[in-house]
C-alpha cells in the first residue's frame, strides 16, 4: 500500500506539471471495470500493425475487483484503489506512465436508440458539412432524459434512396439520409465513473460499452458483415452487441452475471462466497456429466466454527444449481432482443465473451436457448498476449485498443462526448426538457 500511495502521488504531481505531461510518450490505456476483476491494457503508438490489423499490448495488469457489485460502483474508494493498482501493474510491464484511461463497462443501464436524419442537397458534391447537417438532424430527434450518450455510430448512409453507402462524400444527389445508433448510459453512472477515475489521479477519457468493444476484439470481419451477436458474460451483468451489415445496430444489457451463479451455489451448499467460487471454477458445469450422482464435492462451511466439518454434496446438486441460472439468464437476454426489434440476421451466429462464458456447458446451453451456432470468443487481434490474459475475460480491454487504432469512426468523438456539459436549466418555460440532450451534441460535432 505504501508503494501504491507513492506511485499515486507521483502520478498526481505529473498531471500538475505541464512539461512533464507533454514529455510523456502518448499511449492508449483501457480499464475494464468489472464485478470480478479490474484489468488494464496499455498500447504504445508503435504497437499498431496496419498490414494485418493486429496490435501489441505493451503492458497488461489485473487485480481482483473491489467496490463494484452488479455492474455498479458501490464503494468509490475501493473501486478507485483497484483501478490504480491495475494501471500500476500494467505501467510496470510497459515501462511507461499513462495520463488518462478509457473505461469499458456494461453497467449504467446501457441502452441503444436508432434515429434517422434527412437533408436536402444542392448541385455540388457531398461534403463534410452535409454529413454534419444530416447527423445534426438525426440527433435532434433523440430523447435522452437523465442519460449520457457514449457512442454515436453511423449505421448506414443513403443518397436519393440508394442505401448501403459507406462514405457518401464527393457523390451527387438531391437528398442525404443517415441512420445513427446512439448508445447511452445513466448520466449519474457516467459521472460516478469519472469521479472514480479522477480519484485514482488519472484523466477520465470516457466510457465505452463492453459488448461493443468485446465484439471488436472477438468477431471476424465476415461475422460483422453477415450478422452476429456478441454476448459478453461478466461477473455482474450480461450484455449483447448485435452486428449487421458491418455495423453495430443494437446493444442490450441484463443485470445478471457470473456472480449471481456463485451466490446461488453459496446459498444452495451453505458455503462461503470464496468457497462457492472455487467449487464453480473446479467442478461447475451447466450440463450433465457422467457419474455426477456418485461424484462428491467438498465445500468449506460458512462461518468460523472450528468444529464444523466440510459440506459434502453430489456433483449433480451443483449442476442443478448452475444450469437453471445460466439458462434463465440467456432466455431473458433472448426475449429482450426479440422485444427490442433488433435486426438479428436469420443466419447470425453467437460469440460468447467474458469470464462467465468460460464455465463448462455454457456454450451448449446457449445453442439450445438461441438455436444458433455458438462459439467462444478470444481477443484474436492481439496475438502476442500471455496465456493468462488471452482468454474471453479480456476481450473488452483488448477491444478498446482496437477501437483506438482502427475505429469504427464515430459521428461524435469520444472526447467530445466525455467533456460535453449538459445544461440543466430550461431554455424557456415551455421547452421540452429532453431537447437539451441533443443541443450539446450539435455543439460538439
Amino acid at each position: 500500500m505504501v508503494k501504491l500511495a507513492s506511485r499515486t502521488e507521483e502520478r498526481k504531481e505529473g498531471r500538475e506539471g505541464l512539461k512533464a505531461a507533454l514529455g510523456r510518450q502518448p499511449v492508449v490505456a483501457a480499464v475494464d471495470l468489472g464485478a470480478s476483476k479490474v484489468s488494464c491494457f496499455i498500447m504504445k503508438p508503435d504497437g499498431v500493425r496496419r498490414g494485418d490489423r493486429t496490435l501489441t499490448a505493451a503492458g497488461v495488469g489485473y487485480v481482483q475487483s473491489r467496490g463494484v457489485r452488479g455492474g455498479a460502483i458501490v464503494n468509490l474508494d475501493e473501486a478507485s484503489d483497484a483501478i490504480a493498482q491495475a494501471v500500476e501493474r500494467a505501467e510496470n510491464v510497459a515501462g511507461v506512465q499513462v495520463q488518462g484511461v478509457t473505461v469499458c463497462t456494461s453497467g449504467g443501464l446501457m441502452a441503444s436508440h436508432r434515429v434517422t436524419g434527412r437533408v436536402s442537397l444542392g448541385a455540388r458534391p457531398i461534403g463534410d458539412g452535409d454529413l454534419s447537417r444530416a447527423i445534426q438532424m438525426a440527433l435532434s430527434h433523440i430523447k435522452l432524459p437523465g442519460r449520457r450518450p457514449v457512442h454515436i455510430l453511423p449505421i448506414a448512409w443513403a443518397v436519393d434512396g440508394q442505401s448501403g453507402i459507406l462514405d457518401p462524400r464527393a457523390m451527387f444527389g438531391r437528398a442525404l439520409t443517415v441512420e445513427l445508433l446512439v448508445v447511452s448510459c445513466a448520466e449519474s453512472v457516467f459521472h460516478t465513473l469519472g469521479a472514480c477515475v479522477e480519484r485514482a489521479h488519472l484523466q477520465f477519457e470516457g466510457i465505452v460499452a463492453a459488448p461493443f468493444v468485446s465484439a471488436l476484439a472477438a468477431l471476424e470481419e465476415d461475422e460483422m458483415n453477415l450478422g452476429a451477436v456478441c454476448i459478453d458474460m461478466g461477473g455482474g451483468s450480461t450484455s449483447a452487441a448485435v452486428f449487421s451489415g458491418g455495423s453495430l445496430v443494437h446493444v442490450e444489457t441484463l443485470a445478471v452475471g457470473g456472480s449471481h451463479v456463485t451466490a446461488d451455489i453459496a446459498r444452495g451448499l451453505s458455503t462461503s462466497i470464496a468457497g462457492a467460487e472455487r467449487i464453480k471454477t473446479l467442478h461447475g458445469s451447466a450440463i450433465a456429466s457422467a457419474n455426477e450422482d456418485r461424484e462428491m464435492i467438498e465445500a468449506p462451511p460458512r462461518g468460523d466454527d472450528p468444529g464444523a466439518g466440510p459440506v459434502i454434496a453430489p456433483r449433480s446438486l451443483l449442476k442443478g444449481i448452475i444450469a437453471p441460472r445460466v439458462e434463465e439468464t440467456l432466455e431473458l437476454l433472448r426475449d429482450r432482443l426479440k422485444a427490442s426489434g433488433a435486426p438479428v440476421e436469420p443466419g447470425a451466429g453467437l460469440v460468447l465473451t467474458g469470464g462467465a462464458s468460460q464455465l463448462a456447458g455454457v456454450r451448449e446451453v446457449a445453442v439450445r436457448v438461441f438455436d444458433r451456432p455458438v462459439r467462444l470468443g478470444r481477443p484474436r487481434r492481439v496475438p502476442h498476449l500471455a496465456d493468462a490474459a488471452s482468454g474471453p475475460a479480456f476481450c473488452a480491454a483488448a477491444g478498446v485498443l482496437h477501437r483506438a487504432a482502427f475505429g469504427p469512426r464515430e459521428a461524435v468523438s469520444a472526447r467530445a462526448l466525455a467533456n460535453a456539459k449538459v445544461k440543466r436549466e430550461a431554455l424557456d418555460p415551455g421547452a421540452n426538457p429532453v431537447a437539451r440532450a441533443a443541443a450539446w451534441l450539435r455543439e460538439n460535432l
